[in-house]
């Protein structure tokens, strides 16, 4: 693969078998040469849909932890390159802007690169210029304080910009965790319990014509209701975000599905998708 235009010119059904190769290239190359394999082999079919949707360099894909951007370099035309990974005079262990067109920043580790696009963004908007910025921004990088400016700032521009949320679970739990149970009190709390006690008198009103099991199950989905107004979903809404997921991120045909859909749009943008980090490592 000599650029992302190789990967377009794939039929849809050579995708997977194509990140399938990907992958086993990066496990080959990085058990030889060090590296950080987690990440990368966790956004391998992400980073195959971001070729296929996007017209990078045209369209600005930012990434923003370094050590997730391997499969990019396989794809942006490096991959003959790439047992030189991390050697001196090789290819570097982070994107640089330097190495590659498409690499349009270059950065270590989390939190920076949701503030680069938004900059990107705006002097696109400036220049009256017409392509896509898309930051790919870690589960990690939101226990910064850095990316909720961004997105702040971003949410209150209204300029076109795509968040490209990967989850893969490794950050975010402990944080998941506190949100659940702040949904807990909510529920609990004064407007939950009044909530509760107005559906539970919806319910005992239409106890004759509705089963025990259907009444059970209608309460189950209000409270699950309740909780979804506090959702990531609704953070990212009330920022000015509209918002897309979560989706799988192994699914290569659902998310181009979802970056068609979202192309479409204007304004500021979120695709949450939900990774395993290490996908494809074989484990003894």
């Amino acid at each position: 693969m000599k650029g992302p235009a190789d990967v377009q010119a794939l039929p849809p059904e050579q995708l997977q078998q194509l990140a399938d190769e990907v992958r086993q290239r990066l496990i080959d190359v990085v058990s030889q040469t060090g590296g950080h394999i987690g990440a990368g082999l966790g956004v391998v079919e992400l980073t195959v849909a971001l070729c296929a949707g996007f017209e990078s360099p045209r369209d600005k894909i930012v990434w923003d932890v370094g050590h997730q951007g391997y499969p990019w370099k396989i794809l942006t035309g490096r991959n003959d390159r790439l047992h030189t990974l991390r050697q001196q005079g090789g290819l570097s262990g982070f994107l640089r802007r330097s190495e590659s067109e498409h690499d349009q920043f270059g950065a270590g580790h989390a939190g920076t690169g949701l503030s680069a696009a938004f900059g990107m963004a705006t002097a696109r908007d400036l220049k009256d210029e017409k392509f896509e910025v898309v930051a790919v921004v870690g589960d990690g990088a939101m226990t910064c304080g850095l990316p909720y400016e961004a997105l702040n700032n971003a949410g209150d521009s209204g300029r076109d910009i795509i968040v490209v949320l990967n989850d893969n679970g490794m950050s975010i739990a402990p944080n998941v965790g506190a949100i659940s149970k702040y949904f807990g009190s909510i529920i609990a709390s004064p407007i939950g319990v009044r909530m509760r006690e107005r559906v539970k008198h919806v319910i005992e009103r239409a106890s004759h014509v509705i089963g025990g099991k259907k009444l059970v199950d209608f309460a189950k989905n209000v409270e699950e209701s309740i909780k979804n107004l506090w959702s990531p979903g609704m953070l990212f809404e009330e920022l000015g975000f509209r918002y897309f997921g979560p989706i799988d991120g192994h699914n290569i045909a659902q998310m181009l599905h979802t970056f068609e859909i979202v192309k479409t749009l204007k304004g500021p943008r979120v695709v949450h998708v939900i990774t395993e980090k290490g996908k494809g490592f074989p484990l003894p």
